[in-house]
């Protein structure tokens, strides 16, 4: 069984699809715990489900690395298998990458290595894409630039907005992470093999 610490910003839509699919007794991979850079909405997902959380903000700190060595340590306290970003809006410094790595993924609403960084479907609107996507990635010190586990093509239509696109993009990005977990699982994906590839 595959243990899970999932890190969030906002409205953790990805962990919400994570927390019903793991309540399956199949599903072989479970969350642990739920950590925050600040107090997020998505909480309410891992109270409802009887899961612990944890949150640090940046601003409590004198720098990003202390920040970092903090998160690092809380996210240890639960040993987890795997750590997912799961629109976790902060970069972690390098050493934290490295303690993690490979087992350290994020979801992305772009099929990268297009539009990569922070306003993924702001960027594939303004620069008249007629397709986007979602990517689940292995991370690593750069900004979005890690092995790509998994992507799909997402079609931009004409009338959508950055809101109207990104709502379609989640679906996307849920399906992929929930089957790059179970992947990673039932070891179809060796992370160690996609980090060093």
């Amino acid at each position: 069984m595959l243990s899970l610490v999932v890190l969030i910003s906002g409205g953790g839509s990805n962990l919400r699809a994570l927390l019903e699919v793991s309540e399956d007794a199949e599903f072989p991979a479970r969350v642990v715990a739920v950590g925050a850079d600040r107090d997020a909405d998505g909480f309410a997902h891992a109270e409802e489900f009887g899961i612990p959380t944890f949150s640090l903000a940046m601003s409590s700190f004198p720098d990003r690395e202390s920040w970092g060595d903090a998160m690092l340590e809380q996210i240890r306290v639960w040993q987890p298998d795997l750590v997912i970003l799961s629109g976790f809006m902060k970069l972690f410094p390098p050493r934290v990458v490295d303690a993690l790595s490979p087992n350290l993924i994020n979801t992305h609403p772009a099929y990268l290595p297009e539009f990569p960084g922070a306003h993924g479907v702001r960027d594939a609107l303004a620069a008249g894409a007629t397709q986007t996507g979602a990517s689940v990635i292995v991370v690593d010190n750069g900004v979005d630039s890690g092995p790509i586990i998994a992507q799909r093509r997402v079609p931009i239509e004409p009338r959508d907005t950055e809101a109207s696109l990104h709502e379609r993009i989640k679906p996307v990005e849920r399906e992929l992470l929930i089957q790059a977990v179970l992947d990673i699982a039932n070891g179809h994906i060796d992370l160690k093999e996609l980090a060093t590839a």
